[in-house]
């Protein structure tokens, strides 16, 4: 399949991954889904951080892979191959294990995946080994002990017990009555912003970073966002303003409204559930406090380098879902025009605006926002700093993720199209 399109100049590299995974045959079946493709999950926690690793092979990330690259991609997943398919088999073992030990919290392979690739790369196929069954019920119960108190069923119980709800709800309260008030906003990026934004790519300069940081340049650049409509054309809220947040006695990662009109519950949900989330994070009680505090702080982010970078998200994503934009900067060149090399972004703006993907597509920026506020969140939640030189990987990956995501949507909505003629 995949040779018939050599004489172009690229392959879909998701067409290139699905082929060579289907060489790998019924010993990954439990990794695969009914058709026999890798599991989303698969490609997302096993496939791109263990087995391709485009951040250190770009050559293997994009949508699409040059033809000179085609082989090595597929020889690096039938190289993993062994690994894979000891991969599977301990999944399956973990899922007994699990069963056994009446766990119901978290899903199974966001838990268990690379868990199960350590184990694999540790003892190989577990039908080899008298004791393997012994190995995966310790493996469930490492993987739960290392989540400790940090828990979704946890946080529920934390902040629905009477005993603590009116507690926190003064605590909201008294946040957000004591919010610090901006200064002004400037008219456009700051000039430190924009001379950032024009070198962060290529050389970014770690003393400006740390100077504007230092300034507040950040918090500064928030001071709009309580006027009617700026949170709202940013995509961070479905309201005319920012309001404090609820408590929140449930969550679901499906159905997760815009950043800012998240509950407590439903932002710490979100970074309690991510796949990478596997070392332990601060206490519940800590975690519930802190998420309080940053609800009400500028960009509703905790810290000043995270404010930099939605500032800079702002400037570097300006025109995105336009298609007559003019660069502003050399960060938001490079990303306008990732987004529009995108072959399904020509053929969507030429639909009629009220399409729904026509939307989806001319609401880039909001989405990019929203995707970028997300992952800076889950940054301070685990405690990463952001320094100068890991900025443009964060800005570019925010618009990598959102453009997979629209390429997917609109992929299954044209295949309901065919389905329905």
């Amino acid at each position: 399949m995949v040779q018939g399109l050599a004489a172009s100049a690229a392959v879909p590299r998701g067409m290139l991954v699905a082929d060579a995974w289907s060489q790998l045959g019924d010993a990954v079946a439990p990794l695969s889904n009914a058709s026999g493709r890798p599991l989303a999950r698969t490609v997302k926690l096993l496939l791109d951080p263990l087995v391709l690793r485009p951040a250190q092979n770009p050559r293997f990330s994009g949508g699409a892979v040059a033809v000179e690259h085609v082989d090595a991609l597929r020889r690096a997943i039938l190289d993993a191959g062994p690994a894979l398919a000891a991969t599977a088999a301990w999944f399956q073992l973990l899922k007994r294990a699990r069963r056994r030990a009446g766990v119901t919290e978290g899903h199974p392979q966001d838990l268990y995946f690379q868990r199960c690739y350590e184990l694999a790369h540790l003892h190989g196929d577990p039908a080899a080994l008298p004791d393997a069954a012994g190995i995966a019920a310790a493996a469930v119960d490492d993987v739960h002990a290392e989540r400790g108190e940090v828990s979704a069923d946890r946080l529920r119980r934390f902040l629905t017990d009477p005993a603590r709800t009116a507690e926190l709800t003064g605590l909201l309260r008294d946040a957000w009555s004591h919010r610090a008030r901006p200064p002004d906003a400037p008219d456009g990026p700051a000039p430190g912003l924009a001379a950032f934004l024009d070198d962060c790519a290529t050389a970014p300069d770690p003393r400006l970073w740390q100077a504007l940081a230092d300034a507040g340049a950040g918090t500064a650049e928030a001071a709009d966002l309580d006027r009617p409509g700026v949170a709202f054309d940013h995509g961070l809220t479905a309201h005319e303003r920012p309001a404090a947040p609820e408590l929140g006695d449930r969550a679901a990662k499906r159905s997760l409204p815009k950043p800012f009109d998240r509950s407590i519950m439903e932002r710490l949900f979100a970074g309690l559930t991510t796949w990478f989330q596997r070392e332990s994070m601060a206490d519940v009680p800590s975690l519930v406090t802190g998420e309080i505090a940053r609800s009400a702080a500028p960009w509703q982010l905790a810290e000043e380098p995270s404010r930099v970078a939605m500032a800079l998200g702002r400037g570097a994503s300006a025109g995105l879902g336009a298609d007559d934009a003019r660069p502003a900067s050399d960060a938001n060149a490079r990303l306008l025009h990732r987004w529009r090399r995108e072959s399904y972004v020509h053929r969507v703006l030429r639909l009629p605006d009220a399409s729904a993907i026509g939307v989806e597509v001319r609401g880039t920026r909001g989405a990019y926002l929203r995707r970028l506020w997300v992952r800076l969140h889950g940054r301070e939640l685990r405690g990463e700093a952001t320094a100068a030189d890991g900025v443009w990987d964060l800005l570019d990956g925010a618009l990598r993720s959102v453009v997979m995501d629209q390429r997917d949507r609109l992929k299954r909505s044209l295949a309901r199209e065919a389905d329905r003629s």
